[in-house]
């Protein structure tokens, strides 16, 4: 696995990550012992940088990597998130950016991943209510006091990157991006961290799992799936969106590779860090190959023909 540097103070990580989420909440059933499994291989192979939220389960998946990668605390890169107010119980009581719940928040999500230390610390989302200024203020606090090293922030506005990184430099902004959800490349988004320096970490790049290529009809979807939900999966889209990854699938298999391989390397190819999130080994292993691959300009331009901005159906959620 290749390693590269993710923004522009110092933190450098595996070119792709893993995003745990569906380990512990929204996407159909889970199995703790393939989880910890598929952390465990993810280490191995050198997918090192880990990311995970308060709000999965609330807490459920910060325990869970403590659980399985507290004995291998020194190998991995560890993001985790906050925003949304819960409380111990996990009742959550809406956004929440206030100085004294970002420390709160912090203090919790360090025991319950059983480390010292988060390595990249985000604002999940930033609460209206909050100047964000004041949000990260209190941020680089935990980074004076040793409990974090970097920070992020995620699903943020140009003119909200601007006024954070002002008030302590930012090492990555967390959106989703993927042929399925290109809009960061319309909206200012990615022009303003490219000026900044700060990192790109792109979260569902796999277009929500239409890019595997098992979804294409809502039946496909476990009945306590989140996203049968969502506008893409609706009735309406989803025979077009899954017509869309079968298109993409084409050009990867006569490309001589997955249609999730495509993707993620068509990511990687524009300096972004994608993080696709998976429960089992396989899956893990398939994406991970990714990072071999080299995309020429005929790859990029075939690609680009498929699936440009606002191919596919229905809005992203």
């Amino acid at each position: 696995m290749k390693n590269v540097k993710l923004g522009s103070q110092g933190l450098t990580v595996s070119a792709e990550g893993l995003g745990a989420m569906g380990m512990s909440v929204w996407y159909g059933p889970r199995d703790e012992q393939e989880a910890i499994a598929t952390l465990n291989r993810a280490v191995d192979l050198g997918v090192t940088h880990i990311d995970t939220a308060e709000a999965y389960g609330p807490f459920e998946n910060e325990k869970l990597i403590g659980r399985a990668l507290g004995a291998r605390r020194e190998e991995i890169t560890l993001a985790t998130k906050f925003a949304t107010e819960f409380d111990d119980d996990g009742t959550a009581r809406g956004p929440n950016g206030s100085p004294a719940y970002a420390h709160r928040s912090v203090d919790r999500s360090l025991k319950h991943l059983g480390t010292d230390v988060i390595d990249l610390y985000y604002l999940h989302r930033v609460d209206p209510g909050v100047p964000v200024e004041e949000t990260v203020g209190a941020m680089s606090e935990m980074v004076q006091a040793g409990k974090v090293r970097y920070l992020g922030l995620s699903e943020a506005t140009p003119d909200q990157l601007r006024r954070a990184h002002a008030v302590h430099p930012l090492t990555a902004l967390q959106s989703e991006y993927s042929l399925f959800s290109r809009d960061v490349e319309q909206n200012g988004v990615l022009d303003t961290v490219r000026e900044l320096g700060i990192g790109f970490v792109a979260f569902s790049p796999l277009g929500r799992g239409f890019l595997g290529g098992t979804i294409t009809r809502r039946e496909d979807l476990a009945p306590d799936d989140a996203r049968r939900g969502l506008e893409r999966f609706s009735e309406e889209n989803i025979a077009a969106n899954a017509a869309l990854a079968e298109r993409i699938g084409a050009l990867a298999r006569a490309r001589g590779v997955t249609s999730t391989q495509l993707a993620l390397a068509w990511l990687m190819a524009r300096d972004v860090v994608p993080i696709p999130g998976t429960k089992r080994r396989t899956y893990l292993e398939q994406n991970a190959a990714a990072t071999d691959i080299d995309l020429t300009a005929a790859d990029l331009a075939s690609i680009e023909d498929l699936a440009p901005h606002g191919s596919a159906a229905g809005d992203r959620d």
